[in-house]
């Protein structure tokens, strides 16, 4: 994962993208409201400032640029005044438009939001949901044909608004799978059976419950549904936004992992899942796995809740937000997903990892003394922690004596361990692979030849430090000498 950030982060190769979908011209009046109108009891806005932004498809396409990826826009806009201002924003953002065609009888899509002292107070929608004519949609699939092919992956960005109708939705499908490429669906439909084919699709939570014959109250109905609407499409993932609870996702026969949102202030949710798409289909199309992706999205979600209006949010804002967060979750608790993405950010600046893991039932000294000469060998140390099922085995039935939460908040007091991630493995040797450290630690206990993961590292050319332990000081021991103490009592 190191390389994938490396690759993108830092070189000049960029994703080629196909965005299509309901293309929407957001207008933003701003102002102040200080008196109610004498004729109305309606606010009266002093305006101070207006300006234009891309909405819907346009959005999502406008947040790619800003990632850096090569965007080429697919859609329909009317032939009208708010057609031309929204195509020469689109133009001015260095956005491909070839794929954009124009229409006489129905009006350009537009929302006027009113916003005063930083808060929406008003907003005013011009548009036509018909589906769009015949002629419209022969000219979106000939294009589709043609273009696919020369991506990296496609989104499709359902406002429903017209444009994504079943025939359109239908050629997607069909071409992405001749050509082997991806397709990212973000649904407004309630008929999620339009969306067959996709690879991943990404609702809120509200339409996952408008879809699905199921009533969610907790997120164990929340995986049952989300389980229903991959049977439904055979997409390969969904992942569900969830406002102040993050994200939730589910993989083909896999767990409902949940990502925590890590924003810090909300000021305004317009356009989030513009940018959660755009991120986490910037992230998939360049290599990352789903999980992988859906931290990151959910990073650069954060960052555009903070924003008013409709915002965008770039490759510097996110990694500026990593390096926060790597602050902010030192010495804490990590999923493997979000761990991966922090310390693929670490090795991305020459920073050298450091991992060691054990079942750390009763710390003593001799625990002390090991973690702070592994700390000294590198930068970040990342300690695998056993779960309670997995020490049973090594073990026996009488161990832990402390349960994993316990053992993970005792270790997370301990300056040198950085962050801690818990596996439930016999052995670390799955998350050695996944993390891919510099140096593996041991105690000089253990033979190098028997070190679990020794040959995983250096087939990467990683290394492997065995660190002198401290006599008579072990786990085993410090219980037996309890024993031995209560006995002579």
């Amino acid at each position: 994962m190191k390389e994938k950030f490396k690759k993108y982060f830092n070189s000049t190769e960029r994703p080629k993208v196909l965005v299509i979908g309901d293309l929407i011209l957001d207008e933003y009046i701003w102002g102040s409201v200080n008196r109610i109108s004498p004729e109305a009891p309606v606010p009266i806005l002093e305006t101070r400032s207006e300006n234009l932004a891309l909405g819907g498809a346009a959005n999502v396409a406008n947040n790619l640029v800003g990632l850096g990826c090569e965007v080429h826009l697919c859609g329909a806009i009317g032939q009208d005044e708010k057609g031309d201002k929204l195509l020469k924003s689109i133009h001015d953002r260095s956005i491909q438009t070839e794929g954009i065609f124009r229409f006489v009888h129905r009006p350009t899509t537009s929302k006027i939001r009113v916003v005063a002292h930083n808060q929406q107070i008003l907003r005013i929608d011009k548009e036509d949901n018909r589906p769009i004519t015949e002629e419209t949609e022969k000219k979106l699939i000939q294009y589709i044909n043609q273009i696919i092919p020369k991506m990296d992956g496609v989104i499709c960005s359902d406002y429903q608004k017209g444009v994504l109708t079943e025939k359109v939705i239908r050629a997607i499908m069909h071409r992405a799978q001749q050509s082997q490429k991806t397709v990212i669906v973000d649904p407004k439909s309630s008929d999620f059976s339009l969306y067959k084919g996709a690879s991943v699709i990404t609702p809120n939570e509200r339409e996952v419950a408008r879809s699905v014959p199921i009533k969610i109250k907790d997120t164990e109905d929340l995986g049952r549904a989300a389980e229903y609407l991959l049977n439904l499409t055979r997409a390969e993932a969904i992942l569900i936004t969830r406002g102040k609870d993050g994200m939730s996702l589910y993989q083909n026969k896999e767990k409902l992992v949940s990502i925590p949102t890590v924003a810090k202030e909300v000021f305004d949710v317009t356009g989030a899942g513009d940018t959660v798409i755009s991120v986490f289909s910037m992230a998939v199309f360049v290599g990352f796995n789903y999980e992988e992706a859906a931290w990151l999205s959910n990073m650069a979600a954060s960052v555009v809740v903070g924003k008013i209006g409709t915002a965008v949010v770039t490759l510097d804002e996110i990694n500026e937000f990593l390096h926060e967060e790597m602050l902010r979750t030192a010495h804490t608790v990590l999923e493997l997903a979000e761990l991966k993405i922090i310390v693929s950010l670490a090795k991305s600046t020459d920073k050298k990892v450091v991992f060691t893991n054990g079942c750390f039932d009763i710390i003593h000294a001799g625990h002390i003394e090991f973690l702070q000469k592994a700390k000294a060998l590198g930068d970040i140390l990342v300690v695998g922690l056993n779960t309670d099922q997995s020490v049973k085995l090594l073990k026996g039935e009488n161990r832990p004596i402390k349960n994993e939460k316990e053992r993970a908040n005792i270790l997370s007091a301990i300056k040198y361990i950085d962050y801690i991630t818990l596996f439930s493995d016999t052995t670390p040797e799955k998350l050695i692979q996944e993390i891919r450290p510099d140096i593996l630690v041991k105690g000089n206990d253990y033979n190098i030849d028997d070190v679990v993961g020794r040959e995983i590292v250096e087939g990467y050319g990683a290394k492997v430090e065995l660190i002198p332990i401290v006599e008579g000081l072990s786990t085993t021991q410090t219980l037996e000498n309890i024993l031995e103490k209560h006995k002579t009592r």
